[in-house]
């Protein structure tokens, strides 16, 4: 179903001869039949749409610019000659800039020299935070549906991933479920609000949930927040700002979603010292550094009026609005997201129960390009969320209004 070329074998074929993190991660459904990589849902998805013409709702990255005071940020930057190595930790100036978001938005103080590391992106953060702090057998909750990457990096680290469901339409976890999950063996939990693939945002009770599990069984809280501007109703609230979790929390977020910059792979941490350090030990053997006239480009979108943030919300809003009246006019059932970029549809009202068959037809059915739900659940939990498809509609008004009227027309079939 995909042009993709195909991905070498990584490992031998027999079970017996897998590597400890090779049979995590083919429990985790992150390895092809014949024990090679799995390639992403993303890329099978965008792949079929630029095969078809289809309109890709399917991949998370916007068809616009950003504020046009960032983008000139980074010319400037390049024609200033500011297009070497950074220095490891980040340039000062997007260090200085997180902090004062940090305090600006959360009232949290931030000493941008020791508590900021500047990563590639928001993924290179958590994969060098899982690595950093995970050893074998350390247990990692994660809520699912999840990111896809915190199933590869967990199974990566040698962790044990264990998740707490969070439920169709509402996708709210449940208290109980998530205690009895969380043990003495949790070295992580995982918090990602707002929540991507769903767009729900975790409410107080919830959040001091994790804080207080997180505190009883000496766990490091890992937050996801890149969405966290992209918040329709209400302000975010980071976990970090909590009574007790400023010390054992790590917090994760990037400038690619709020300023529409995805391919800059400008993201952050903020987190006590001595996770920095630790971190930091990791993360220099990754990219090393990154992205030099993007960083100062950033910060200058980090110190951007209250204004631009706030729009960025509510433009994106309307859009989710055209997209959820398309989705309900074609039949499907749909999940309102609270933040993010992103809307949850049930086809079983129109007859499909399998997503990810729906999703493959979807370009000759409709024109249009989804993901099932299914890629972010763990094999075992696919039936749960087997009719769910998730749609982007972090694009040009006009591209969801065209997108809409074609998924509307999948009812009259």
């Amino acid at each position: 179903m995909s042009d993709l070329p195909p991905i070498p074998r990584v490992h031998p074929s027999s079970s017996e001869r897998l590597r400890p993190w090779q049979r995590t991660a083919a429990g985790a459904g992150l390895l092809g039949p014949d024990g090679g990589i799995a390639a992403t849902i993303f890329a099978e998805m965008s792949a079929l749409a630029t095969r078809t013409g289809a309109i890709n709702l399917g991949q998370g990255f916007p068809d616009e610019d950003g504020p046009a005071a960032v983008l000139e940020a980074a010319r400037q930057a390049i024609a200033d000659g500011v297009n070497q190595y950074p220095p490891g930790t980040g340039m000062p100036v997007l260090r200085e800039a997180v902090a004062r978001h940090q305090e600006r938005w959360y009232g949290i103080e931030v000493d941008p020299a020791a508590e900021v590391l500047v990563t590639a992106g928001a993924t290179e953060a958590l994969a060098a935070t899982i690595l950093a702090l995970v050893d074998d057998g350390d247990e990692v909750v994660t809520f699912e549906p999840y990111y896809d990457a915190y199933a590869a990096l967990i199974a990566r680290a040698g962790g044990v991933h264990r998740t707490v469901p969070v439920r169709f339409p509402d996708w709210r976890p449940d208290l109980d479920e998530l205690a009895s999950v969380v043990g003495p063996r949790t070295r992580l939990i995982i918090v990602n609000s707002p929540h991507n693939p769903t767009g729900a945002v975790f409410d107080a009770e919830v959040l001091a949930k994790v804080v207080e599990l997180a505190e009883r069984h000496d766990a490091v809280i890992v937050t996801d927040e890149v969405y966290e501007h992209l918040v329709f109703d209400g302000a975010h609230v980071p976990i970090a700002s909590l009574p007790g979790a400023r010390e054992r929390t790590v917090t994760i977020s990037s400038g690619g979603k709020t300023f529409s910059t995805t391919g800059w792979k400008i993201g952050w941490l903020v987190a006590p010292a001595h996770l920095v350090t630790s971190i930091l030990a990791v993360k220099q053997y990754l990219t090393y550094v990154n992205g030099a006239p993007f960083q100062p480009a950033i910060a200058t979108g980090l110190d951007l009026p209250d204004a631009v943030f706030t729009d960025a919300a509510a433009a994106l809003a309307a859009k989710r609005d055209v997209l959820a009246a398309g989705l309900l006019a074609a039949g499907f059932a749909i999940s309102l997201p609270a933040a993010g970029y992103f809307i949850v549809a049930d086809a079983a009202p129109l007859g499909f129960d399998d997503g990810a068959e729906l999703c493959r037809r979807l370009p000759e059915l409709a024109g249009v390009v989804g993901v099932p739900i299914s890629a972010f659940v763990h094999p075992e939990r696919r039936a749960d969320t087997r009719s769910l498809v998730r749609f982007a509609f972090c694009k040009r008004l006009e591209v969801l209004q065209e997108a809409s009227t074609r998924l509307a027309g999948l009812g009259a079939r």
